[in-house]
């Protein structure tokens, strides 16, 4: 097996181990270093995430470049390039430096709902999560190397030993009496460490060298003009994921922005069961983007993907409307006063609710996934950063509107109307610019499933009425819908070939054994 397909493996499970260890860890954190310290950690780690987009899209940039000179077996200009990368960061993480000392003095400004002892835990936070930017910017570069020079399976075997062993070193930290501070020193001395093990690997293993043969202005204009887009794209992650965090922390109290950082880390795990799948056949799909093919062929394979997405994101939505809450209550709930750890009823229901919204209005672009590398292989991904950036700015304006009398969910109903208003458009986009037929698209991707998802929550809703609470209860009702929706969209849902391509792996098992 070559690096490319170890490398994707590594990388599926890697984003299996972040997903399930998040899901388990999230509750046991919040137990044990209270809600109003876990806010304060997701409000720094919120605000770290902003200045990070100093980082200007270069690490992408690095893999691209790398990629592009050993092709071309010119030496000379991978040294220069990296010589000059090293350079641009070495002034990107000063600025990180400036910009977290100049914002460490208005810290007591921001935070205005924190008392004296939770402004306290936020600036050691901050300090410490400043230096460990400072440092994860230019180390970076090696990870974009290894990548360049098609090593995926070094880095992606590091960031899953890291994953474990920090998960491992959180739960001993945290049992021996450790808090919120204590996750960010762990976070530190993990990154110090994966840091100098890639540097190692790339510097003696891969024998790379950093040698500035010339420094002109034109070339490192050609850099950023590289990197400006992806920069864009950060930006509007940002604003998409990070912005509700550090609008509420300048006006809520520590434990509304626990409550809002749960909400958004349950839409993002999400998103990656349907990626997870699209993925797969991106790589096809960009080629047949680069081959010109028709916009009915286009179309033809964003129905396949998209159908299959569907099926994966119809069983998990469904399922989180009809048992969500009462997973949220066992996950993180159980608290009944005010000064509990844990969250109670009410802000077990926000939390839900925040999910929920992220959910619904996720699922378009999760389905669309195909289009986005249509425009990428295109060359036409500035229309959609432009307008995603726009609009996202918007979005986060009006949810800080909402946030004034509704809290984090008057928050998330901003962002979530801006991405509403962005899919839309980008239909009307793709119609009439790239040549996917769109009416054809949902008629398609809508056939037969549809129908067997209204029945499966139909009869979801009557195991609902399944006496019982606790863990058992909520596994035993939702093994009884899996078992629905498994055998009602296998044998009446599914076309012929998704029967084929999900029985694959079963069938392929069964012979092993």
């Amino acid at each position: 097996m070559n690096q490319l397909k170890k490398g994707a493996l590594l990388t599926y499970l890697k984003i299996i181990l972040t997903n399930i260890i998040g899901i388990v860890m999230t509750p046991f954190i919040v137990s044990n270093i209270g809600k109003d310290e876990y806010g304060i950690f997701n409000a720094i780690g919120a605000l770290i995430g902003t200045i990070a987009l100093l980082d200007f899209g270069l690490t992408n940039t690095v893999v691209r470049f790398v990629a592009k000179y050993k092709a071309e077996k010119d030496k000379e200009g991978e040294e220069n390039f990296l010589a000059t990368i090293r350079l641009l960061y070495f002034v990107i993480s000063l600025l990180v430096i400036i910009l977290g000392v100049i914002f460490y003095f208005f810290i007591d400004s921001y935070f205005t709902k924190f008392n004296a002892q939770e402004l306290e835990i936020a600036k050691i936070m901050f300090v410490i999560l400043i230096f460990n930017l400072a440092i994860q910017l230019p180390g970076m570069i090696f990870t974009g190397i290894c990548k360049g020079y098609e090593e995926f399976v070094f880095p992606e075997s590091v960031g899953i030993i890291r994953y474990i062993l920090r998960s491992i070193t959180v739960v001993a930290v945290l049992l021996f009496g450790g808090k919120a501070i204590s996750l960010v020193i762990i976070d530190t001395i993990f990154n110090i460490f994966t840091i100098s093990v890639s540097a190692y690997y790339v510097l003696v293993k891969l024998k790379v060298k950093f040698k500035l043969h010339e420094l002109s202005k034109k070339y490192i204009l050609q850099i950023f003009k590289y990197s400006s887009w992806i920069f864009v794209f950060s930006l509007v992650g940002m604003l998409q994921w990070k912005s509700g965090s550090w609008i509420l922390g300048s006006m809520s109290f520590p434990k509304v922005l626990g409550i809002y950082g749960i909400g958004i880390a349950l839409g993002t795990y999400y998103g990656t069961f349907s990626t997870a799948i699209s993925s797969v056949f991106l790589p096809r799909a960009t080629q047949m983007a680069v081959n010109n093919a028709t916009g009915e062929e286009l179309t033809n394979m964003m129905i396949k993907l998209g159908r299959l997405s569907f099926i994966v994101l119809m069983y998990v939505l469904g399922a989180f409307i009809l048992y969500g809450e009462q997973f949220v209550n066992l996950w993180v709930g159980g608290g009944d006063s005010a000064k509990d750890t844990r969250y109670n009823s009410k802000e077990c229901n926000e939390i839900y609710i925040i999910a929920l919204m992220i959910m619904i209005a996720y699922t378009i672009p999760l389905l669309q996934a195909f289009g986005n590398s249509i425009l990428e292989a295109k060359n036409k991904l500035a229309f959609k950063a432009i307008l995603y950036l726009v609009v996202m700015i918007f979005g986060a304006i009006a949810g800080g509107i909402l946030a004034i009398d509704y809290g984090a969910i008057g928050m998330i109903s901003g962002l979530v109307l801006g991405w509403l208003v962005v899919q839309n458009v980008m239909n009307f986009y793709y119609h009439k610019k790239i040549g996917v037929n769109i009416i054809r698209f949902f008629k398609e991707l809508l056939h037969k499933s549809f129908f067997i998802v209204i029945i499966v929550v139909a009869i979801g809703y009557a195991i609902n009425y399944i006496p019982g609470e606790g863990w058992l209860n909520f596994i035993f009702k939702g093994s009884i819908y899996t078992t629905v929706f498994v055998v009602l969209m296998y044998f009446l849902g599914m076309l012929e070939y998704e029967r084929k391509l999900f029985a694959k792996p079963i069938v392929s098992l069964w012979k092993r054994k």
